[in-house]
C-alpha cells in the first residue's frame, strides 16, 4: 500500500461520483500496482471487480467479503503486504461466486503455521445456496455462458462454507473494532451489510453496486426489490461517514452516503409502486410491462446506469414474486409447442422467408422487439434454412448493439452467434469469437469469478462496452 496510489485512488474514486470519469480504470486495475488502498482509520480496500474490505482491529485483520478465484492470490499478497497479522475472520455479504472464493490462501497459510484457520460468517441461507449451485451446476454453466458471452465457462462445484451463520443479526467483535451484521434480503435472500460504528463505516456488499439495482436478471432465482429498498433507507440512516460497495469505487462523506442510498430505494420504491398498482387494476404483464416508467433523471445518476440489469426485467421480478407465471394471456396458460405455433403462423403469412424478410424490414426501420418476435417466429417454423438463419443473426445482433445492459446484451448476442452458426455453417463458439470482445472473453478476461450469481457477480466491467456486470 503506497500513499501516492491511495491518493490518487481516491481522487479518481471523486471524479466518479461527480459523473467525470466511469468505473472503467477500476475493473481494469489501473490501481492494482501499488497494495491496498487506504481509506481511513484500520480500513484498506482491495479494488477489484469484486471488492474485498480489510479492517485492522488491533488483534488480527477482518475481510469483507474475499473476492473471486482469479483474484485470490493477488488479494492474499496484498494482504500480507498491509499487515503480518492473521486474517482472523471473513464476512461474506452473500454468496454469489465472485464474492466467496478468496478464502483459499488465508486457509492454507494458517494451516501451513498450525493456527486456526479464518472463521467465515455469513447469512444462514448461503449454505443452502451453495448446496443449490453444486445440484445445478449444468444450469449454472449454460446460463452464464449466454449471459457473458464464454462458451467455455465452467460452474464451481466446491465452496468454502461458512463457519458461524445467523438468522436476523450478528454482533462480532474482533479487537477494537465491532461488526454489525444485518441480513437484508435484495439482490439475493441471503445478504448481509456489515456497519462498523467506531469508524462510521458501511459495507454494503451488492446491496449498492454503483449500477441500477441487479433486482430483475431474467436468468437468474428471484430478487427482492421491496426489501431492497427497506434496507437501503435502513443504510440511509446509519449516517455513514463511509461507504465501501460490493462493486464500484467507495463513497466518502454523510451526505453523498445518504443521497446515493436514497436515490437507489427511490428508483426501487417507484419501479415497486407501480407494478402493484396496476396489477391491482387488472392489468396483465404486457400492461405492466409497458407501463411503468422510472422517474425522470435517476439514470442518468452515475452510480444509477442501467448497465448491468435494467428496470423492464425489475418490473417482470415482481409480477413473478406477487403474480406467479401466468402473464394473464389465456393463450399463454397451456400453449402450442414453439414450433409448432411458428409453423402455422408463418404458413399464413406465405411461409417462413416471408416473415424473415419482414422482420429485415422492420429492424431497418428501428423497430426492433417487432423484428425479433417476427424473426423468431420464422427460425422456429424453419431452423436449417441459412436466409433465414442469417437474417435472425442480424436481427439480434441489431438489438444487442441497442442495449445497455450486460443481460439484455448476452441473451441476443448468444442469439445472432446461433443463427450465425446456421447461416454459415459454423458453432456458436466461433461466431462469438470473430469479434476482439469475444476472443478477449473466450481467452478468459471474464471467467466464472466475475459470473453474476446464480447464476453476482455483476458480469464485465463498467464503464468499458459491456459495461457492468460480473
Amino acid at each position: 500500500m503506497t500513499e501516492h496510489n491511495s491518493s490518487a485512488y481516491m481522487a479518481y474514486a471523486d471524479r466518479v461520483w461527480s459523473g467525470e470519469e466511469t468505473l472503467m480504470a477500476h475493473f481494469t486495475g489501473a490501481f492494482a500496482q501499488g497494495g491496498l488502498i487506504a481509506v481511513g482509520e484500520r480500513t484498506a480496500l482491495f479494488p477489484a471487480f469484486a471488492n474485498v474490505s480489510v479492517f485492522d482491529t488491533g488483534d488480527g485483520l477482518v475481510l469483507i467479503d474475499s473476492g473471486d478465484i482469479r483474484t485470490a492470490s493477488q488479494l492474499h499478497a496484498w494482504v500480507r503486504g498491509y499487515s503480518p497479522d492473521p486474517v482472523s475472520a471473513v464476512v461474506y455479504t452473500h454468496g454469489h461466486v465472485d464474492h466467496v472464493f478468496g478464502v483459499a490462501p488465508f486457509d492454507k497459510e494458517a494451516a501451513d503455521a498450525d493456527r486456526k484457520r479464518p472463521e467465515v460468517f455469513a447469512h444462514e441461507a448461503v449454505a443452502a445456496r451453495f448446496d443449490r449451485y453444486r445440484e445445478t451446476a449444468g444450469y449454472n454453466t449454460w446460463i452464464n455462458r449466454r449471459q457473458f458471452g464464454v462458451p467455455s465457462l465452467q460452474w464451481p462445484t466446491e465452496y468454502r462454507y461458512p463457519d458461524t451463520s445467523y438468522r436476523d443479526r450478528l454482533t462480532m467483535r474482533r479487537g477494537e473494532l465491532t461488526f454489525e451484521l444485518v441480513h437484508a434480503r435484495g439482490e439475493t435472500d441471503d445478504h448481509t451489510y456489515v456497519w462498523i460504528p467506531e469508524l462510521r463505516t458501511l459495507c454494503t456488499g451488492d446491496l449498492f453496486i454503483w449500477n441500477s439495482p441487479n433486482a430483475g436478471n431474467p436468468q437468474k432465482v428471484q430478487r427482492y426489490p421491496v426489501e431492497w429498498a427497506r434496507a437501503l433507507r435502513d443504510m440511509q440512516e446509519l449516517d455513514a461517514e463511509v461507504l465501501l460497495p460490493g462493486h464500484g469505487v467507495p463513497i466518502l462523506g454523510a451526505d453523498r452516503i445518504r443521497q446515493a442510498l436514497g436515490d437507489t430505494a427511490e428508483l426501487l420504491e417507484s419501479l415497486c409502486d407501480q407494478t402493484r398498482d396496476l396489477m391491482n387494476a387488472g392489468a396483465r404483464l404486457d400492461e405492466v410491462l409497458h407501463g411503468v416508467k422510472v422517474p425522470p433523471g435517476l439514470l442518468d445518476k452515475p452510480y444509477l446506469h442501467p448497465a448491468y440489469d435494467e428496470p423492464e426485467f425489475v418490473v417482470r421480478n415482481l409480477w413473478r414474486l406477487w403474480g406467479g407465471w401466468y402473464d394473464q394471456n389465456p393463450a399463454t396458460l397451456k400453449p402450442a409447442p414453439e414450433a409448432a405455433l411458428a409453423a402455422e403462423l408463418a404458413d399464413a403469412a406465405g411461409g417462413p422467408r416471408v416473415l424473415a424478410d419482414r422482420a429485415g424490414r422492420l429492424l431497418a426501420r428501428g423497430e426492433m422487439r417487432l423484428a425479433a418476435h417476427l424473426a423468431e417466429t420464422a427460425a422456429l417454423a424453419a431452423p436449417a434454412d441459412r436466409e433465414v438463419a442469417r437474417i435472425r443473426a442480424e436481427v439480434y445482433a441489431g438489438r444487442a448493439k441497442a442495449e445497455t445492459s450486460t443481460m439484455a446484451r448476452g441473451v441476443f448476442n448468444w442469439a445472432a452467434a446461433e443463427s450465425a452458426a446456421v447461416a454459415e455453417g459454423t458453432d456458436v463458439t466461433s461466431e462469438l469469437t470473430r469479434s476482439d470482445e469475444g476472443r478477449r472473453r473466450a481467452a478468459g478476461a471474464i471467467s466464472v469469478g466475475v459470473v453474476d450469481d446464480d447464476s453476482c457477480g455483476c458480469g464485465t466491467p463498467a464503464g468499458t462496452d459491456t459495461q457492468h456486470g460480473a
